[in-house]
């Protein structure tokens, strides 16, 4: 490497290599007065701490008297331009006689430190140009409009480069202003606004070539108008040019056309220098190229042959920021581009100066004059959407090139808002808004793996090479390429299955999925494509007897069949972190995956494939080590296992199989890796492919980002009808005899039967029964207590459970199909061209709105009750008419043509269309045939997408190095564009949220939930709500969680400039109509990942509601602070914290897993850890840090009178999933409580459109009785074999997880489980033959329930359980 080139890249270059000695020699060169402790933080928690003073450039006074001085003031996103004003404004002082310049700079982070905002005003009274670029952060642009429009009229200019409109407005250069902006009526102005709405994020490319044009155009105006608009434009080339001579040029040309004191500068001004919009680039290279041609011709002819590569090379294509090369801050280039030679790829740099990088993608990613990719891979290093910049994107645009193009997209990132040791000491790694920016929005684009690759210097600005980041970049980057290039034949490939809670019985385990049966189709489709995947068994079954260790791992072996024995000293040698781990597990092998001499890796080869078993979390049965463990490390064997797949096995990619494991959740940054963070040490370079639910994007988001997972969505079973079983089956029996004959004599004779066997059926705690006889009671009384009974039934007859499991790769069946469209069919959609639902349009056609026909059902009105049972029944008949034309011999439906069905009918027969015969022969046969030809147009769609699903595609594209496109995760009963599944998942824009109806159905939700309290509690509003914040809950509600915490508060959210939800207004008490409710808000790990910008939100608007000055009797919010703040002795804003989470990198209150592992000693004990663990506190004040803040979090709950949690859709319930119990605060609250009373909990289900509120006890009763108890969900369950047993035993310890946190489980429930499931031999035999370890998990839980006081029963119960535990013990350990 030339001297020459080391001169050019300057000495940042070396910084990557040599790394921190180079950096900390920099301290000896610093101004006095900016020494490193004022890098550090002055005010704990914000998270950027740099000193502005840095970028200050003091001007010498000049000579004689004829100088002048100017002062300018800059504020940018980006500190790239740092070292080009810093060089520019020195050189202008140097050069001139007559100009001196001074300049005071900012990143606009630094805003937020209160001590830097009071000296920014002192620079902007004194200064005579502001300057400001890429200001996008709402409340800080607040900060600079309030600071700089007061002090607007008397600068001498105002030049603001793209930024909010508010912060445009500001633009003020002689009479060109930007004052009016969106305001104008001219022909221009209207032509250019239709443009932007026609052509997306492709506009800003048009702009920049007419920025080239125009200055020429308008040089010839005389107006000075003409001229001063020429100006700006001329400013904007000379700032996008951003090299230290444009930008001196640049503040000649405003110095001498704008600042009135003294003469003009004796320095000529120059033209702006004009660099190449997009072209090719590479810090060897003579020049921008602007040709791939020519490009390639120098790289292949004149560079390649002295790396040593060749045309057989991998080929890595990047994706730069032209900004970097011009400000000569590209050393994080250089060091990139030099990594991946060395590794032995090629590289393709290309560029762009605006924001639409799909440009150079389509244009020089390609062999010239073909549609053939010349890249393995792309990796962005802009940190941007491919199309569009921090403000507005162009998705379907970037998608469409991606996807032509057909190759893996990653999208790493340098810092912007930290420093490197800002990011470095950081636990929750990057700042919020950059996650927002740069990791959320590429998401959309289908990006994956956003490793930070670039630091930067926090004296300089530049950006510094993180070369153990750039080797990992590298190396991954290489290894998807090589996935392109090996033969089927010779991959090989790990597929990763879970086990959790930690039991074989548990092998395999995945949320709503059947794993052997997919991971067997898997198999077969591996094999047709030509991998080698050996000798595979002949069914599912035997793939579980194979990696069970045949059937002596359920019957006779207490070991799962060890695939591979690494000893000790291989370990240390190849696990280069094992040393790390003692502290926690002392020295390997440990007792955990190990004999005591090695390390056991589970699982079985099959050829060229090898079914692994992911070991287990390692906490599980040391509940002590779960509560005082705020962050923990793998244990050997979990490192083990992932070392095995990289070092010895030598794996070409990974597939971790379905919902979820737990190397996403090891401790870490919650997003930005280091090389610390065990995430990425234990995935370290191997390609991560990853099965997950798609109704999971939050914790899908979380492998993303944390285990570099391209994830795969798979379809969640569709929903269907619990039914009614047994004496519920009786009752409804008699509920239709007494509507036949209640006016006969019978009917009070009926009505006492109900009564009786609604009691049987313990219904007494859901339904108001009479404690006398019936024939005291009036008609209308009878007929409110049958119709209240008949509710409760539907209710339960209608709820919708999941059918069985799903699995990879199979086709839905018709009866599956129908589940799904009816749920589609029951909502409207306003979106989709006002389509309105099914229900509406039937109750439409008797002339009632389905609303009130919802109340009058909830209140027990017995018309109202009929008239929606068969509006129900009527849907169900319609939606299977229509699916009946796609089903084939099999009642699947595997080939989908797409026909309109009702015309077809229509021509065949001269009637109705199949659905709306459906309809009249239900008895509606007024249904608009408009509306409801427009509804089943839709559900055709939406039915071809079910079917059309790509999950085994997907993982072949995946496997073969290909882009996978991109889909949103969530419910696809409220949002069919989850539909097909086989998508890389992702989430949403968090700052797009909550929605516009997302406000509207909190607003309904909290109102109901607030009456129903009040009506509970003689009149009196609960004056505090604990309450959860879940990420897969606001994903798909599209934060209407969120919006009903600042319901409560009073607070109304509302959209900033750019469409984010960045703005907070305080409704007034006299709008609001009732006090303002105060607030524990418990945000779930995941939510904290993913919404740490509306964590900020909320906060602010319960500091808002707290510094309100209004009477405590109608502000429960600034009641309890004023108090808290008065007993801790502190602030008032402090004492208004209730944002609380996890400590960063850290998940759940583990409270589930005590209560799964069974090893906790009483209740104290789970709620210490609830304390513990929940009590980190967010402040916008603060943002960088959660704080522990124990004693506010207890304070706050000890005010607590309601707990609440939200249920969005029906495929995940209270007892599916031990994530509701374990953050269920309900008993901590009682704890807390100076009366220890227990709070009222409420549970609100929107997952219909008849949205209801129940209380915490009815809808744990409500999930057994349509699953647990239910014979459709069990017997189904069990049908599917070994996972279906694991899901009832599941079910039946989430159960009594809620007794353990709430006490809301009836004694009854247990006790019919017990029937069901244990005092049946039959049952028994079938449980302990399909999976014992499950079954004796069944029998453990009931003898805990009873040993721990939840579950009364008599003693012959308990001695057969005993019996039973023996029994199955024997079994398990081959005892005759």
């Amino acid at each position: 490497m030339d001297t020459a080139f080391l001169r050019s890249v300057g000495p940042g270059y070396l910084s990557g290599f040599v790394g921190q000695n180079v950096r900390q020699s920099t301290s000896a060169r610093r101004p006095r007065g900016v020494g490193r402790l004022n890098l550090v933080a002055q005010q704990p928690g914000l998270f950027t701490s740099t000193n502005p003073e840095v970028r200050r450039v003091v001007a010498d006074p000049k000579n004689g008297t004829e100088g002048k001085v100017m002062k300018v003031v800059y504020v940018v996103l980006e500190s790239q331009y740092q070292q080009s004003m810093t060089l520019a404004a020195k050189s202008i002082n140097a050069k001139s006689n007559n100009l001196s310049v001074e300049v005071s700079g900012y990143l606009v982070e630094e805003l937020r430190n209160a001590e830097n905002f009071e000296q920014f005003k002192k620079d902007i009274a004194e200064a005579n140009v502001f300057i400001g670029s890429l200001i996008f952060v709402q409340e800080l642009a607040e900060k600079i409009v309030e600071t700089v429009g007061a002090q607007r009229d008397r600068l001498d200019a105002c030049v603001i480069f793209p930024s909010i409109p508010d912060v445009m407005k500001l633009n003020k250069l002689g009479t060109f202003s930007m004052a009016k902006m969106g305001q104008s009526k001219s022909a221009i102005a209207s032509f250019m606004k239709k443009k932007k709405q026609q052509n997306g994020a492709s506009f800003e490319d048009g702009m920049l070539k007419l920025l080239r044009t125009l200055p020429k155009v308008l040089k010839y105006l005389p107006s000075d108008k003409a001229q001063d608009a020429r100006t700006f434009m001329l400013s904007f080339q000379y700032w996008l040019g951003g090299s230290p001579d444009n930008i001196e040029n640049f503040l000649l040309m405003i110095a001498n056309e704008y600042v009135s004191a003294g003469p003009k500068a004796d320095v000529a001004v120059m033209e702006p220098k004009v660099y190449p919009d997009i072209g090719l680039w590479h810090p060897l290279a003579p020049a921008m190229f602007e040709r791939v041609e020519d490009y390639l011709d120098w790289y292949d002819n004149v560079h390649m042959p002295s790396c040593g590569l060749s045309k057989d090379s991998p080929c890595i294509g990047l994706v730069l920021q032209r900004s970097h090369m011009i400000t000569q801050d590209d050393c994080h280039y250089v060091s990139l581009i030099s990594q991946l030679e060395s590794q032995g790829s090629r590289v393709i740099p290309v560029f762009a100066g605006g924001l639409d990088f799909s440009v150079p993608v389509s244009r020089f990613f390609y062999h010239p004059n073909t549609d053939v990719p010349n890249v393995d891979v792309v990796v962005s290093l802009t940190g941007f959407a491919l199309v569009g910049g921090p403000a507005r994107q162009d998705h379907p645009k970037a998608i469409a090139a991606l996807k032509k193009l057909d190759r893996p997209y990653i999208c790493s990132l340098p810092l912007v808002f930290q420093t490197t040791e800002e990011w470095s000491q950081s636990e929750l790694g990057l700042h919020p808004i950059q996650v927002a920016l740069q990791v959320s929005l590429p998401e959309l684009d289908g990006a994956i793996e956003p490793i930070v690759f670039a630091g930067r210097d926090g004296m300089t600005g530049r950006s510094i090479p993180l070369q153990d980041r750039i080797d990992a970049l590298a190396s991954r980057a290489l290894k998807w390429a090589n996935l392109r290039r090996k033969s089927k034949a010779e991959k090989k490939i790990a597929i990763t299955l879970f086990s959790f809670p930690p039991d074989k019985g548990n092998i395999g385990t995945a949320a709503y999925l059947d794993v052997f049966a997919s991971v067997y189709k898997v198999l077969e489709a591996l094999g047709r494509d030509g991998y080698n995947v050996g000798d595979i068994p002949s069914s599912a079954e035997e793939l579980i007897e194979s990696v069970l260790h045949d059937k002596e791992a359920k019957i006779n072996s207490p070991e799962l069949n060890v695939a591979y024995k690494m000893s000790v000293p291989e370990y240390q040698e190849l696990c280069l972190f094992s040393k790390d781990l003692e502290e926690n597990w002392g020295p390997a092998p440990g007792h955990l995956n190990s004999d005591g001499q090695n390390l056991l890796v589970y699982g079985k080869h099959y050829g060229n494939i090898f079914i692994g078993v992911q070991p287990t979390f390692g906490y599980e049965g040391d509940p002590m080590r779960l509560l005082f463990s705020k962050s923990a490390s793998p244990h050997h064997g979990f490192a083990a296992y992932y070392t095995y797949l990289e070092y010895v096995y030598q794996a070409d990619a990974v597939l971790h199989f379905g919902t979820h494991g737990s190397l996403e959740f090891m401790p870490g940054k919650q997003v930005g890796m280091g090389d610390s963070c065990y995430p990425d040490r234990l995935i370290h370079s191997i390609p991560n492919l990853y099965y997950y639910a798609a109704n999971n994007p939050s914790e899908a988001t979380i492998a993303k980002r944390r285990s570099y997972a391209g994830t795969i969505s798979y379809l969640t079973p569709p929903a269907e009808n619990a039914g009614l079983y047994k004496g519920l089956k009786e009752l409804s029996e008699l509920v239709a005899s007494y509507q036949s004959l209640r006016e006969s004599g019978r009917g009070t004779a009926i009505c006492n039967s109900i009564v009786e066997k609604a009691r049987q059926c313990n219904l007494d705690r859901d339904v108001g029964l009479p404690g006398n006889d019936c024939k005291d009671l009036t008609n209308e009384e009878r007929d409110i207590i049958v119709g209240s009974v008949y509710k409760k039934l539907i209710e339960i007859e209608s709820r919708l459970l999941p059918c069985g499991l799903h699995t990879i790769g199979k086709p839905p069946t018709a009866q599956e199909a129908v589940a799904t469209l009816v749920n589609i069919a029951g909502l409207d959609r306003p979106e989709e061209g006002d389509i309105k639902s099914l229900p509406r349009i039937i109750a439409e056609s008797v002339g009632r709105n389905i609303e009130d026909v919802y109340k009058g059902s909830d209140c027990g009105n017995l018309d109202d009750v009929n008239l929606l049972q068969a509006i129900t029944d009527a849907s169900r008949l319609a939606v299977r008419s229509c699916v009946d034309a796609y089903v084939d011999e099999d009642q699947r439906i595997s080939n989908f043509t797409l026909i309109d069905v009702g015309s077809l009918f229509n021509k065949l027969t001269g009637g109705r269309s199949t659905w709306g015969k459906a309809l009249a022969d239900s008895g509606f046969p007024n249904c608009s045939d408009t509306e409801l030809d427009k509804l089943f147009k839709y559900l055709q769609v939406c039915l071809e997408q079910v079917v059309k699903d790509n999950e085994l595609g997907a993982l072949i594209s995946g496997l073969e190095g290909k882009y996978i496109p991109p889909g949103p995760g969530g419910d696809p009963i409220r949002n069919p564009d989850v539909l097909p599944t086989g998508k890389n998942l992702h989430a949403l824009d968090p700052q797009s949220i909550p929605t516009v109806a997302a406000i509207d159905s909190a607003k309904t939700v909290v109102d109901r939930l607030l009456e129903r309290q009040r009506l509970d509690n003689n009149g009196a509003y609960p004056e505090t709500i604990g309450l959860v914040l879940w990420g897969t809950d606001n994903i798909k509600t599209y934060g209407e969680s969120l919006a009903q915490v600042l319901w409560m508060v009073g607070v109304r959210p509302s959209p900033d400039q750019l469409g984010r939800i960045n703005k907070l207004d305080l409704i007034p008490l006299e709008e609001l109509g009732r006090p303002r409710i105060d607030v524990v808000v418990n945000c779930s790990g995941v939510f904290r990942d993913l919404f740490i910008n509306q964590m900020a939100l909320l906060d602010r608007a319960v500091k808002m509601a707290a510094e309100a000055d209004e009477p405590t009797d109608m502000n429960f919010v600034r009641k309890h602070a004023l108090d808290q703040a008065e007993e801790l002795g502190v602030t008032l804003r402090e004492a208004a914290t209730r944002v609380f989470s996890n400590a960063s990198g850290s998940y759940s209150s583990n409270v589930s897993l005590a209560v799964e592992n069974g090893g906790w000693e009483d209740e104290q004990q789970l709620q210490s850890m609830y304390l513990g663990r929940k009590g980190f506190a967010f402040n916008s004040d603060r943002p960088g840090v959660m704080e522990q803040s124990q004693k506010i979090f207890e304070k706050s709950l000890s005010t607590v009178d309601v707990t609440f949690q939200n249920l969005d859709s029906s495929e995940i319930s209270l007892t599916d999933v031990s994530h509701y119990f374990d953050s269920d605060p309900t008993k901590v609250v009682q704890g807390l409580r100076k009366d220890g009373k227990k709070p009222t909990s409420f549970v609100a289900d929107t997952t219909t459109a008849n949205a209801q509120v129940r209380t915490l006890s009815e809808t744990v009763r409500l999930d057994a009785r349509t699953k647990l108890l239910n014979p459709k969900w069990y017997e189904g369950m069990i049908a599917s074999g070994y996972e279906g047993v694991r899901e009832v035993s599941k079910r039946m310890r989430n159960t009594m997880g809620w007794s353990a946190t709430a006490n809301a489980v009836d004694n009854w429930v247990y006790e019919d489980a017990n029937d069901t499931f244990m005092a049946d031999e039959e049952m028994q035999k079938r449980l302990m033959d399909t999976n014992p370890n499950s079954f004796r998990q069944m029998v453990t839980t009931l003898l805990e329930a009873n040993g721990r006081g939840y579950w009364e029963t008599s003693e012959d119960n308990i001695d057969r359980l005993r019996r039973l535990y023996q029994d199955v013990e024997d079994r398990i350990e081959g005892v005759e």
